[in-house]
């Protein structure tokens, strides 16, 4: 598993570990008591190390190439998944995926952005930044869960909405206000949860929701932090800072009432247990799935209103 610089301490103690295993196990002599220590190391090591990371950090855990992506949490969390294509006005977008699902027993639609695995996907998937014939489509899903009654469940991973050429003249920008104006108004549930990056407008083009959860070490943010830096230091390698100035940790989002809840990852990140990940993540849509599907349409509305409307406010 490839490692983060802050990660290299811990990965050198569990190739030492797997080392001193392989080598009882060729040489059938005893060491139990130097394993069970190296062990109680490695496990202390972990702790100290993951219980105190920087926003920065996490921004790179938020980024590591092995995190679940949004088909991970599909295939982990739901069934019968029935993908939808196409904005029926240009062409599809594979860096958003969008489709029928069941959670549990629960009938849902579900939309989320997806980067790739390796070059080819990656390519293919633009790295999970969307054009505007993404967040059309998206909002094509989100009318028809409207009008089948049915709640949606949004995923946000992405660097930001794809800023070249093509797709502002298609209309980047109206695509994704489109989507904030409609997004307040549909009336059926929607809980949006970031998954790893939450970068700016891109990321907001399907994250007005009725409740927003952020994975512990996922981030959300106006930009990214080497954006930041840019503009603001003109040097990216000044991003760690922009990092802490931003507030864009789950921890801080909390904190300043931006976001509902931060669902707790296995010590190490996601990648290291995505199937326990993905189980704390299903305890908190059930549990909100539930709240929600009780509130009147008009209730719903008007909530998701002030909920918006609530932000941004300094004392």
């Amino acid at each position: 598993m490839p490692g983060l610089d802050f990660e290299r301490p811990i990965i050198e103690l569990e190739k030492k570990i797997q080392e001193l295993r392989n080598f009882i196990a060729e040489k059938k002599i005893d060491l139990s008591s130097e394993l069970r220590r190296l062990e109680e190391k490695l496990e202390q090591l972990k702790i100290n190390t993951y219980s105190n990371l920087t926003a920065w950090q996490r921004v790179q855990l938020a980024r590591h190439p092995q995190r679940p992506y949004t088909l991970d949490y599909i295939n982990m969390l739901m069934s019968d998944f029935i993908e939808i294509h196409g904005d029926r006005s240009f062409a599809d977008d594979p860096a958003i995926v969008c489709g029928f699902a069941k959670l549990d027993e629960e009938r849902i639609v579900v939309i989320g952005h997806q980067k790739g695995r390796d070059t080819k996907e990656n390519l293919r998937r633009n790295f999970g930044c969307a054009h505007p014939e993404g967040y059309r489509k998206a909002l094509r899903v989100m009318q028809l869960a409207e009008k089948f009654s049915l709640p949606l469940i949004i995923f946000i991973d992405t660097p930001g909405a794809y800023p070249g050429i093509g797709a502002e003249e298609r209309g980047q920008a109206q695509a994704i206000a489109l989507n904030l104006r409609q997004m307040a108004q549909i009336t059926t549930p929607i809980i949006a949860t970031v998954i790893g990056e939450g970068g700016s407008g891109g990321a907001l083009g399907i994250g007005v929701a009725d409740k927003v959860l952020v994975l512990e070490n996922a981030y959300y943010s106006v930009i990214s932090p080497e954006g930041c830096a840019a503009i603001l230091w003109k040097n990216a390698t000044k991003a760690p800072q922009a990092a802490e100035a931003l507030k864009l940790t789950a921890q801080d989002l909390l904190k300043l009432g931006l976001i509902d809840e931060v669902i707790l990852e296995p010590l190490g990140g996601a990648h290291r247990d995505p199937q326990k990940t993905a189980q704390n993540l299903k305890i908190a849509l059930l549990k909100y799935l539930k709240e929600l599907k009780a509130q009147t349409k008009e209730a719903l509305l008007k909530a998701r209103y002030k909920k918006f409307r609530n932000m941004g406010r300094v004392e």
